[in-house]
């Protein structure tokens, strides 16, 4: 084990400390606990190409990771309806089918290569700005931000979300077209 990936593992057991937070109604620890997690993926990818520790584990560890963080905050923040439900089935469906296609791919035996296309880092952040920023109007007791601005970064984030699930329905029919 490296040190980039002792830090995915630290983002993966951040996950329920979220929760946990949010169950208890702390959003301002939820939030703060958010933010170091990201700062940890953005730290372990980093040091894995500072130290050349860069290993298939963790070719493997962090992408699940940031799904494990992204899906459980968005599943926990529509369950009190921080955010809207619709969105959370929209980024779950998403990972669930880019998931299925990957599972489908193997099973058929056809070589591939997950290598995340523009619009889907763009996806990422979206949901991410949308998780720190319903955690954020919990928080915040000015007017800094209203739900309407969660719903307008909603409508966004579901857009890409889309956008970007449909990329890469297309890239694995492509692929399973090629090999048949």
């Amino acid at each position: 084990m490296n040190i980039p990936n002792f830090i995915t593992f630290l983002r993966i057991i951040l996950v329920p400390v979220i929760v946990i937070f949010l169950i208890q109604g702390f959003y301002a620890k939820a939030l703060i606990i958010f933010v170091i997690a990201g700062l940890t993926d953005a730290l372990d990818g980093a040091l894995a190409r500072l130290l050349n520790k860069q290993t298939e584990l963790g070719s493997f560890l962090d992408p699940l990771a940031d799904k494990i963080l992204l899906s459980t905050s968005f599943i926990s923040l529509a369950i009190f309806g921080l955010i809207p439900g619709w969105l959370t089935v929209i980024v779950i469906s998403r990972d669930f089918i880019i998931l299925l296609g990957i599972l489908i791919l193997s099973m058929m035996s056809v070589t591939y290569e997950i290598k995340p296309v523009f619009v889907s880092k763009v996806t990422t952040a979206l949901q991410i700005a949308t998780v720190f920023f319903a955690l954020l109007l919990k928080t915040v007791t000015y007017d800094i931000i209203s739900y309407d601005w969660i719903i307008t970064l909603s409508w966004l984030t579901a857009l890409f979300t889309i956008i970007s699930g449909l990329i890469y329905i297309i890239k694995g029919i492509k692929l399973l077209n090629r090999n048949a």
